[in-house]
C-alpha cells in the first residue's frame, strides 16, 4: 500500500471556559482542515488508522460521535472523519458548533466536551489516544465535574501530533 498522504493542514484552534459542567481545559482544541489526503481511497478507515498508529496514537475505534455532552477527564483524543460529515458541538452548550467533513481530524485535550448534532448517514470516524492516560466517559455531572478538575490538569501531554508526528503543530500549541 502506498505511504498516507497527508496534507500541510493549518491548525485551526478554540479554547471553551468551564461552564460548571463541562470543564473543558487551557490547552486548545485543534482542527487539521483536509489533514489526510483520502482521495480515491476506497478505505479511508485504514488511512487515518495507519496515520494515528504511526504516530503512536492507538486505542483506535470506528464509530460515529455520540449525540450527547460528554469528555474525557483522564485522557486526549483524536478524531478522524474517514467518510461523510457531522456538525459537532464542542466545548459544551455554551461551546461552538463545527462542521467536519471526510479528511479532517480534531484533537481535544481532556475535558473537551464534543456532542455530534447532525451527521450524514455515511459518517464514520476514526478514534485514537496517546499511550499515556486513561480512557473514561463523561457526561457532565456534579460529581464528575468536581472530580475532572483535579484529574485534567494531570493528563499527560502526547509526544507526538496523531497527524503530523514529534514535530507536528499540536506539540508546540499544546507546549505554548
Amino acid at each position: 500500500m502506498p505511504p498516507v498522504k497527508k496534507r500541510t493542514a493549518q491548525p485551526i484552534t478554540h479554547t471553551f471556559a468551564d461552564d460548571g459542567r463541562i470543564p473543558n481545559n487551557v490547552l486548545p482544541l485543534v482542527l487539521y482542515r483536509s489533514a489526510i489526503d483520502l482521495t480515491g481511497s476506497p478505505d479511508p478507515e485504514h488511512l487515518i488508522e495507519k496515520t494515528f498508529a504511526a504516530n503512536g496514537w492507538s486505542g483506535l475505534w470506528r464509530n460515529g460521535i455520540y449525540p450527547y455532552v460528554h469528555y474525557h477527564s483522564m485522557i486526549h483524543e483524536a478524531m478522524g472523519i474517514a467518510r461523510g460529515h457531522a456538525k459537532v458541538r464542542f466545548g459544551g452548550d455554551n461551546g461552538r458548533t463545527i462542521d467536519v467533513a471526510s479528511g479532517d481530524v480534531v484533537v481535544l485535550p481532556a475535558g473537551t466536551g464534543h456532542q455530534r448534532l447532525t451527521q450524514s448517514p455515511d459518517l464514520v470516524v476514526i478514534g485514537a489516544y496517546p499511550p499515556n492516560g486513561k480512557y473514561n466517559l463523561c457526561r457532565g455531572s456534579k460529581a464528575e465535574h468536581a472530580s475532572a478538575l483535579t484529574s485534567i490538569p494531570d493528563v499527560p501531554q502526547p509526544v507526538t501530533d496523531p497527524v503530523f508526528g514529534a514535530k507536528g503543530p499540536l506539540i508546540a500549541l499544546w507546549r505554548a
